[in-house]
């Protein structure tokens, strides 16, 4: 049964995909806008399995560092962005098998991520000085984010920071801006390819699991913002060499995120978010640092 505890960190890896929340992810930006990322973040709090499992009163600690790079381009006469993002995960967890007091710990890089994103509405690929004398307009984007299989991962350990597959997650988004309120909403869905080395030589699947979020921003003076989100999501039950298991989300988070200027090339972001209503999963508290240096 000891095994039963090390798969949780199988379980928050996949909880984790729908609890991100980004306000602001199809902002415009100036054509050749290019930026960097570092930041920090660390999560705590329970993991809720279901009743069948023996597992009980178990707690995890997660951190997270990540550095990233993105440039907005012309794509079509629109504006354009990617980006890429490196991770590196360490964190412990510990909780209770039947009557036995079980601890794990891991470190190691995670998967690579990569976004794409687009905006359809209100998204022209202007330059700088076009950019500066620009009005705020309602906006309409899509995206696309890639999980690339990149992360450690050993077949013969249960426990790995890489999920040793695919994923990938298509979005549509909304972005109405008034006066210096914006509110946003954006929905889209977690797509799974399948690890055929978990645990050794199973073979696991996940189905879709469907997000949607909404937020709330107000601007105190330019690059200085404050928000609050709340996320639902639902779905990506796993099935293990066939068989279903009983561990669909059906999960909801709340959050808020503060962004201040530091010079007129970075920027400092403050996000906070914490689990409102968890079926399956990790019911986690979260707070995240980032600093962010942008250029032409």
């Amino acid at each position: 049964m000891t095994r039963r505890l090390l798969l949780l960190f199988a379980i928050l890896a996949n909880t984790a995909l729908g609890q991100e929340m980004e306000p602001r992810a199809y902002s415009p930006a100036p054509v050749g806008t290019q930026f960097v990322v570092a930041s920090y973040g660390y999560q705590s709090g329970d993991v809720l399995f279901d009743a069948s499992v023996p597992l009980r009163d178990v707690d995890i600690k997660l951190n997270a560092g990540s550095f990233g790079y993105g440039r907005t381009f012309s794509l079509f006469g629109r504006q354009a962005n990617v980006a890429v993002l490196f991770p590196y995960l360490w964190g412990t967890a510990k909780g209770t098998v039947f009557e036995d007091q079980v601890e794990v710990r891991r470190s190691g890089g995670g998967d690579v991520r990569v976004r794409f994103s687009t905006l359809f509405k209100g998204g022209k690929a202007m330059r700088p000085e076009e950019f500066a004398a620009r009005k705020p307009e309602t906006l309409i984007g899509a995206s696309v984010i890639v999980v690339v299989p990149t992360g450690q991962y050993d077949p013969a350990r249960l426990v790995n920071p890489g999920s040793n597959r695919w994923a990938f997650k298509p979005e549509l988004g909304i972005s109405k801006p008034m006066k210096r309120w914006t509110f946003e909403v954006m929905g889209g869905a977690w797509l799974f390819a399948a690890n055929d080395s978990f645990l050794g030589t199973s073979r696991r699947e996940q189905k879709p699991m469907a997000s949607i979020q909404g937020g709330v921003i107000y601007t105190l003076r330019p690059r200085m913002w404050v928000s609050g989100n709340a996320t639902v999501y639902a779905g990506g039950g796993s099935v293990l060499n066939g068989t279903e298991n009983d561990d669909r989300k059906k999960n909801a988070r709340i959050g808020a995120t503060f962004s201040l200027p530091l010079t007129p090339r970075q920027s400092l972001k403050v996000a906070w978010a914490k689990g409102v209503t968890t079926r399956i999963g990790g019911n986690l508290n979260t707070v995240v640092v980032g600093w962010q240096y942008a250029w032409f």
